[in-house]
Order: C-alpha cells, then sequence, then structure tokens
C-alpha cells in the first residue's frame, strides 16, 4: 500500500511539473505575440512582393508585432519593402516562430536579389529561456551588479558565433549592406523583466562585435540610450507607437543613403 501511494504521488508530481511547463510555454507564448495568443504570430503577415524587393527585413516581434517600425521605416522611404519579421523568432532554431536565419533563406527563395538587410536577432534566445525557468541565469538581482552568470556569457557567445556565420553568409550571397538593430532595457511590466540589464548590455556587445568582425558591411544600431520604459507596452519588452518611431529614427540615418 505505501508503495502504490508513493507511485501515485511520483504520477502526481511529474503531471504537475508537466502542466507547469505548458503553461510556462504559454506564457511565453503570451509575452512574445503581445499578450494575444498565437494568433498574434501572423499580425504583421509576410510581404514577399514590395516596391522596393532589394530590401527585406527579418528579425523578431520589435519589428513584427505591431509592424510600425517598418511602418515609419517605409514611410520616411515613400516605398514598401519585404518583410519576413515574426514574433517569437529566435536566431536559429527554435520552436515558437521561423528563426531569422530560416526567414533569410526564405527571402532569398523568394527573390534572390537583395542589397540590403535590416535586422534584430538574438533577444528571444536569451529572453525565451529566462522568462520560463531563466536555466542560463541570465537575470541579475540588485546584489549582482556586474556579475552576470558564466552560463548566461556562454549562451551569449554561441549567438556571437551564429550571428557571424549568419552576416557571412550574406556578403557570400552578395548582400552589400547589413543594417543591425540591438536591443534596449526591458522594464519591469507583466514579466518582471527589469534584471536583464546586464544580459542586455552583454548581448549588445557581442552582437555589435558579430556586425564589426563578420565580412559583410554591417552597421549596428544600439537603441539602449534612446528608448526608455515610457516606450514600451505593458508587458516589458514591445515598442509601442513612440518606441517603435525612435527605433525608426535611429535606423533611418543609416538606411536612407542605401536606398
Amino acid at each position: 500500500m505505501m508503495k502504490q501511494r508513493t507511485n501515485l504521488s511520483r504520477r502526481i508530481q511529474s503531471a504537475g511539473f508537466a502542466f507547469s511547463k505548458r503553461v510556462a510555454a504559454l506564457i511565453v507564448v503570451a509575452a512574445l505575440t503581445g499578450c494575444s495568443g498565437a494568433g498574434s504570430l501572423l499580425s504583421n503577415p509576410r510581404v514577399a512582393d514590395a516596391d522596393n524587393d532589394r530590401v527585406i527585413t527579418i528579425g523578431d516581434s520589435i519589428f513584427a508585432l505591431s509592424g510600425e517600425l517598418q511602418d515609419f521605416l517605409e514611410a520616411y522611404a515613400g516605398e514598401t519593402f519585404r518583410r519576413y519579421t515574426l514574433s517569437g523568432a529566435e536566431l536559429s532554431g527554435g520552436v515558437i516562430a521561423t528563426s531569422v536565419v530560416d526567414q533569410y533563406a526564405m527571402a532569398r527563395a523568394d527573390n534572390p536579389d537583395i542589397d540590403t538587410v535590416i535586422m534584430d536577432g538574438g533577444g528571444n534566445d536569451i529572453l525565451i529561456p529566462a522568462i520560463m525557468f531563466d536555466p542560463y541565469d541570465c537575470k541579475t538581482q540588485w546584489y549582482e551588479f556586474g556579475q552576470l552568470s558564466s552560463r548566461c556569457k556562454a549562451l551569449i557567445d554561441d549567438l556571437y558565433v551564429e550571428g557571424v556565420n549568419l552576416l557571412n553568409d550574406m556578403h557570400a550571397d552578395g548582400i552589400d549592406h547589413v543594417i543591425y538593430l540591438g536591443y534596449y532595457y526591458t522594464k519591469n511590466g507583466l514579466f518582471l523583466l527589469d534584471s536583464m540589464e546586464e544580459a542586455i548590455d552583454y548581448g549588445d556587445t557581442r552582437l555589435a562585435q558579430a556586425c564589426s568582425y563578420s565580412a559583410v558591411d554591417c552597421q549596428f544600431v544600439d537603441p539602449r540610450p534612446v528608448v526608455n520604459d515610457s516606450d514600451i507596452v505593458i508587458d516589458g519588452i514591445h515598442p509601442n507607437t513612440d518606441g517603435s518611431r525612435k527605433l525608426a529614427n535611429l535606423i533611418w540615418p543609416k538606411l536612407q543613403p542605401l536606398l
């Protein structure tokens, strides 16, 4: 009888853990799609044919969720660009959305005549684990200032390698220019992400290095000095209209001479 109770207890615990994992996964999807469910992944649909097909955007929900960042850029340019960004996209791999690497492959399959890539990528590779159980210890508390964990640094160093590989592939494919948007600080919104500053600082440093050390002509855009809490929606992650405008205003001076 005691053994049966122990086995039953283990089964209940196992079921509870599985349920917790499913709930956590749903929370991640909600966070990365604007808290409105997986359907929001389609809120910024793919555009395979635009006014200027030689300019494409690839990346995650900073671009894709509202689409306003690209809307502003297109308004400034007076023409549309191809869109492949998806909420929830990781730099490579991932289970929520088509990765940035695969978005680029998709764009080339549609039309390989690409001159300029506007992109971001890598944020979700850090953010998704941090929202769930933070297995890489990428959150730092006030008493850990300047002490980002070695596990988180190793994760970000791997992203650096993936980023360099992608940018070098773009160079080999004949891409002339890349504009790589970095990440701003998340805020203490619904998902309590104000402890990500150290990870974001290290991540932006490594993404900027990937941009600099790759073979392609790549310009890194650092939004940290410009985007603040008032520019971010309640989830603590995504830009509101003012935030998207600020990001577009950072990108536009680098994009305009390339058009």
